[in-house]
């Protein structure tokens, strides 16, 4: 069995990763770790684990645990993850999946190189890793669809994105903007232009389009000018529900819906949890599963996008879940096959 264990785990991303891991067959969590929490029952955090985990949560990894260890989930605040690791002192055999924002842009550390964790795209680089900076949900909503178009170098016209969020996008501690009394019967845009998940939608796109300055500033335009890369134009929404991304694209593009659609299914053949749909897409399709669909149209010569995934699964805690799989040789799919709910 793969031992496991989750550092910040009683936010809404450790929620998820205890979920999908206390079922998962090859798995076992051997440590929840929280300063706030420590000596309480994993279950009076996550009531829903009531009767599925007898774990507490401990302040940290006793010497027995450490010494056994195969993964490391870091569920952390943004901006944490670097001080947390110089501190933890893991041994050099246990992997490292960040799901906050401390590698993505800025990947090395202590010697290691964290590997941009988007499952489709960096697979063979993900199998080799050792430390992983698993992607923004924002960014996993629009890279997946443009991906493709960067592949083919149909990514040459300036793309417009709008994308709306579920609260929990904003994590578990309360804001003006998440309380119950602003989100409900409420949408409001934020960051428009400016989101932090522009820097890390820029740089592997722009890599992808083979540009000299991989490095891309949040309007994914190259500090150095040498970028293929057109503008990336984002305007994100809060929307007033829990769970969920729902992002609609659009671009000037030549080629038609149907030589595009077939493009992107033999893209995606081998990816289990990324599928085009012919029809029109919904935001409940996918909800609290791994998967991200995708549904092409043409409107004349702007080609228009849609996809849909769980911020809370396949926008983080599965898409962790996925790499893990991927980094210790199971197969990728393995504990990921989640029922949706289509009410």
């Amino acid at each position: 069995m793969i031992k496991a264990a989750i550092a910040g785990a009683t936010g809404y991303t450790a929620g998820e990763l205890l979920r999908i891991l206390v079922n998962h067959p090859e798995v076992e969590v051997v440590a929840a770790l929280s300063t706030s929490s420590a000596g309480a029952a994993v279950s009076d955090v996550h009531r829903d684990l009531l009767g599925d985990s007898e774990l507490r949560f401990s302040e940290g990894l006793i010497p027995k645990q450490a010494a056994e260890l195969d993964v490391m989930f870091l569920a952390l605040g943004h901006g944490l993850s670097r001080s947390y690791l110089d501190a933890l002192q893991l041994p050099d055999r246990c992997r490292v999946i960040d799901l906050g924002n401390d590698f993505r842009l800025d990947p090395y550390h202590n010697g290691h190189e964290f590997v941009y964790g988007l499952s489709e795209v960096n697979r063979e680089a993900i199998v080799g890793a050792h430390c992983i900076a698993n992607p923004g949900c924002f960014a996993t909503s629009i890279l997946l669809p443009l991906v493709p178009l960067a592949m083919r170098d149909e990514l040459t016209q300036d793309v417009h994105i709008h994308a709306i969020t579920g609260s929990t996008g904003a994590g578990k501690s309360l804001s003006e903007s998440t309380h119950f009394s602003y989100r409900t019967a409420n949408i409001s845009v934020y960051k428009p232009f400016t989101h932090q998940h522009l820097g890390e939608i820029g740089r592997t796109l722009a890599a992808i389009l083979g540009s000299a300055d991989e490095g891309a500033n949040n309007t994914g335009s190259a500090t150095d000018g040498v970028t293929q890369l057109p503008p990336i134009n984002f305007v994100p929404i809060r929307g007033d529900f829990a769970r969920g991304i729902f992002a609609s694209i659009y671009l000037r593009c030549d080629a038609s819906a149907e030589e595009l659609t077939l493009y992107y299914k033999e893209f995606y053949r081998a990816s289990p949890f990324v599928r085009i749909s012919d029809a029109p897409i919904s935001m409940k399709e996918v909800v609290n599963t791994n998967k991200c669909l995708i549904h092409i149209e043409k409107h004349g010569d702007m080609v228009h996008l849609t996809s849909a995934i769980d911020n809370l699964i396949k926008g983080a805690s599965g898409q962790a879940v996925q790499n893990m799989n991927l980094m210790m040789g199971l197969d990728e799919a393995c504990g990921l096959r989640l029922k949706g709910s289509a009410f």
